[in-house]
C-alpha cells in the first residue's frame, strides 16, 4: 500500500545564537569534535558490520568455529552477546560515550545499518566496495532532539540542539522554508531524522519533514508519454495533446556558453597576479563552475515541475518515460551527451515530484 506521506529535506543556514566570543568558539569546537567522531564512528560501524556479514565466508577458520550471528541468550548456536544491531552501537558507546550525545550515536548506528543492508547483496557479489566516509560527514540526530521556537521579531526561528543555541538565516526566502518551519513549530508536520552539516565554517541544517501528499484528481488509465532528448528536454503526449518543454537553444547552448567562458578564464588564470596562493588565482574559475551547476539544476527543476503540472492539469495518473533506458545507454557511449545532457538528474527530479503528486512513473 502506498504511503500517504512524503519526506522533504530542506537546507537551512544556521548561526550560533551567542554574542559571547569565547562561548561561540567553544560551541564551534564542540561541533567540530562531534563531526570528527561521527566520521570515525561511521567507518567503524560499516567495518564491523562487513566483518560480521562475511564471517561465514572465512574458510580458513577451523571447522569447529561457530559463525551464527545471533544473540546467544536467544539462540544456543549464536555467538553474539547482544543483538546484531546493538553490536556496533556498543562499539560506538565504548569509544565515544561522554564525548558526544548518545542520540547522535544511536542515529548514526541505525542509519548506517539500514544503508549497509541495502547494499549487502552488492558487497557479497563484489559489485560494490565498502563505503568510505569523508571528514565533512553531516552530524545526524533524531527529530525529537530539535527544539524549535520563534525569535523576538518573528521572522527567524530559534533552535536548541543538545544545549547548543542556533538561529536560522532565511533571508528573503523565496522558497517554502519559512512556511514549513512554522508548520513544524505548531505541530502540523513531523520533524524526522535530520542532520547538521558544516561547510567551510558555515553551519547548515538538513531538516527532514514528513508531509502528507497533495491529493489531485488523477485517473490511472490516463497515460502521459514523455520523451527526453537534446533537441527538446521534454516532449510529452497525453491523448491528442502534445507539449514541448524547453528547447536546445535555451538549455544546451547556454550551458556550453558558460563552459566556454570558464575555459577562457581558466587559460587566463595562469597570468593572474600571484602571492595569495592557488585558491585566489582560481577563484573566478570556481565561480563559473558553480554558475554552470546552478544553471543546470535550476533548468532541470523547472522542466520537471512543468511536466508534473501538465500531468495534473490533464489528470494523468501514470507517467511513462519512453525509451529512456536505451537513451541512457547511448549517452554513455557519446562523450558529448555524457558531459552536457543530465539525463539522470532530470529523471530523478521527475520521479521525486511525481511521487509528491501521487503520479506513478514507469521507465521504459
Amino acid at each position: 500500500m502506498a504511503k500517504d506521506t512524503i519526506v522533504l529535506t530542506r537546507k537551512i543556514q544556521l548561526y550560533i545564537d551567542c554574542d559571547d566570543k569565547d562561548k561561540r568558539a567553544a560551541y564551534f569546537k564542540t561541533l567540530f569534535t562531534w563531526q570528527d567522531l561521527v566520521f570515525r564512528g561511521s567507518n567503524m560501524v560499516l567495518t564491523h558490520q562487513y566483518v560480521q556479514e562475511n564471517l561465514k565466508d572465512l574458510i580458513y577458520l577451523e571447522e569447529g568455529v561457530k559463525a551464527k550471528l545471533a544473540n546467544a541468550t536467544a539462540d544456543p548456536e549464536g555467538i553474539l552477546n547482544t543483538s546484531r544491531m546493538n553490536t556496533t552501537y556498543k562499539i560506538l558507546s565504548m569509544y565515544f560515550k561522554g564525548e558526544i550525545p548518545t542520540n547522535i550515536l544511536s542515529t548514526v548506528n541505525t542509519s548506517l545499518i539500514k544503508a549497509f543492508n541495502s547494499d549487502r547483496l552488492a558487497y557479497w557479489k563484489g559489485e560494490k566496495s565498502l563505503r568510505n566516509f569523508k571528514k565533512d560527514l553531516p552530524i545526524p540526530f533524531s527529530g525529537n532532539s530539535l527544539k524549535l521556537s520563534n525569535d523576538e521579531k518573528g521572522r527567524e526561528f530559534l533552535i536548541s540542539l543538545f544545549k547548543v543555541p542556533f538561529r536560522t538565516y532565511l533571508g528573503k526566502d523565496r522558497s517554502d522554508k519559512r512556511v514549513l518551519l512554522q508548520r513544524a513549530l505548531v505541530g502540523q508536520v513531523k520533524i524526522c531524522t535530520s542532520a547538521l552539516k558544516i561547510v567551510k565554517g558555515k553551519i547548515f541544517l538538513l531538516l527532514a519533514l514528513e508531509l502528507p501528499k497533495k491529493h489531485h484528481e488523477l485517473k490511472e488509465h490516463v497515460i502521459a508519454e514523455a520523451s527526453l532528448s537534446v533537441e527538446h528536454p521534454i516532449t510529452v503526449s497525453i491523448d491528442k495533446n502534445h507539449f514541448q518543454i524547453g528547447n536546445k537553444e535555451e538549455f544546451l547552448y547556454r550551458r556550453m556558453a558558460i563552459q566556454a567562458a570558464r575555459h577562457r578564464i581558466q587559460k587566463a588564470a595562469a597570468f593572474n597576479k600571484g602571492g595569495k596562493g592557488r585558491k585566489k588565482k582560481m577563484k573566478s574559475v570556481e565561480q563559473f563552475t558553480n554558475k554552470e551547476k546552478n544553471y543546470v539544476n535550476d533548468r532541470l527543476h523547472l522542466y520537471s515541475r512543468h511536466l508534473i503540472d501538465i500531468c495534473i492539469k490533464q489528470q494523468a495518473g501514470t507517467l511513462l518515460l519512453v525509451n529512456q533506458t536505451s537513451k541512457e545507454e547511448v549517452a554513455k557511449e557519446d562523450e558529448f551527451l555524457l558531459r552536457n545532457w543530465s539525463y539522470y538528474g532530470l529523471v530523478e527530479k521527475i520521479k521525486y515530484k511525481a511521487n509528491m503528486a501521487g503520479i506513478n512513473v514507469i521507465i521504459e
